[in-house]
C-alpha cells in the first residue's frame, strides 16, 4: 500500500503554516500554497495532514483537492492520500523548454563532466534555495545522482554560497532563516559563518563546500557572469575520498574558466 503521512509538527513543511495569508486572490494563493506543500513532501498526504501543514480550513481543502485532482495536478491513492500529479511535471518541464540558457548550459556541463569525470550541475538561486535546472551525471560515481528540479538550501551548497557571495551582507541576512538549518554535521548554521564563507568565496573566485549538503560529497562552483547580480552557477560534485585539495582547486579553476566562457556566450547571444 502507498505510504501516507499525517505530518507531525516537526515535519510540517507547508508554506502557509499558520502565517497570515499574503495579499492577492485568496483562492489562487491557497492553491499555490497547497501545491508547494505537496512539492516539499515525498509521501501521500491526507486531508488532515494538509490541514495541519498549511492551516487552511478543511472546507476549503475539500474543494481545492477536488479541483486540483480533476485538473490533473494531483493524483490519489484511493484511500484518502494525495500527491502531485502529471500536470506538475508538464508545467515544470515547460519552464526548462522555454529557458534559452539551457542548451548553452548543457554543453558547458558536458565539458566539465568530460574533463573531470565527475557529476556537473547547473542551478539557479530562488530566494534562499538553489534549484537544479540541468545535470550531467558522472559515468563512474553512481551515488552522486541529482535530479533536475531538486532544491537545496543555498547556505549548504557550493552553488548557493557562490551565488550568495554576489549579494551584500544585509541582502544575505534578509534572505536567510536563523538559525540556518543543518543538513549534516558540517553545515554552516550561523549567519556569521555564512558571511565569512561568502567573503572567502569572493576572494578565491569560486565556491567550495565539504560534506555540508551531503555526507561523503564535496563540491566546487562558479557563477555564470551574464546577469548582475548573478543568478545562475555551475558546479561539480566529487566523492570526498577520491579527490585531494589540489584536485579540488583544479576543478574550481576549471569551473571558473567554463563559467566565464558560458557567460560570454550568453551575452553575445543577447540572453539576460
Amino acid at each position: 500500500m502507498p505510504r501516507r503521512t499525517a505530518l507531525p509538527d516537526a515535519a510540517r513543511t507547508g508554506p502557509a503554516g499558520g502565517r497570515p495569508e499574503p495579499a492577492g486572490v485568496k483562492s489562487a494563493r491557497r492553491a499555490i500554497d497547497l501545491i508547494e506543500t505537496f512539492a516539499a513532501n515525498d509521501d501521500w498526504l491526507t486531508l488532515g495532514a494538509l490541514h495541519a501543514a498549511t492551516g487552511l480550513p478543511r472546507s476549503s481543502l475539500h474543494g481545492l483537492l477536488r479541483t486540483l485532482h480533476e485538473s490533473g495536478w494531483l493524483e490519489t491513492d484511493g484511500a484518502g492520500g494525495y500527491r502531485l500529479g502529471v500536470r506538475a511535471l508538464i508545467c515544470g518541464t515547460a519552464y526548462l523548454d522555454r529557458d534559452p540558457v539551457i542548451p548553452y548550459a548543457t554543453e558547458a556541463l558536458e565539458t566539465v563532466r568530460d574533463k573531470t569525470g565527475f557529476t556537473a550541475h547547473y542551478a539557479r538561486r530562488d530566494g534562499n534555495q538553489v534549484v537544479y535546472l540541468e545535470t550531467r551525471e558522472s559515468r563512474r560515481s553512481a551515488h552522486l545522482v541529482s535530479r533536475v528540479g531538486r532544491t537545496l538550501p543555498a547556505h549548504a551548497t557550493a552553488l548557493g554560497k557562490v551565488l550568495l557571495a554576489e549579494l551584500t551582507q544585509d541582502e544575505i541576512a534578509g534572505l536567510m532563516p536563523v538559525p540556518l538549518p543543518a543538513l549534516t554535521p558540517n553545515t554552516l548554521t550561523t549567519l556569521e559563518a555564512l558571511e565569512a564563507a561568502c567573503a572567502e568565496t569572493r576572494e578565491r573566485g569560486y565556491g567550495l563546500e565539504t560534506e555540508e549538503g551531503t555526507p561523503g560529497v564535496r563540491c566546487a562552483a562558479a557563477v555564470i557572469p551574464y546577469r548582475i547580480p548573478a543568478t545562475d552557477a555551475i558546479s561539480c560534485s566529487m566523492p570526498t575520498d577520491q579527490v585531494t585539495e589540489e584536485a579540488v582547486a583544479g576543478v574550481g579553476e576549471l569551473l571558473t574558466e567554463v563559467a566565464g566562457d558560458l557567460g560570454r556566450r550568453l551575452r553575445r547571444a543577447g540572453i539576460r
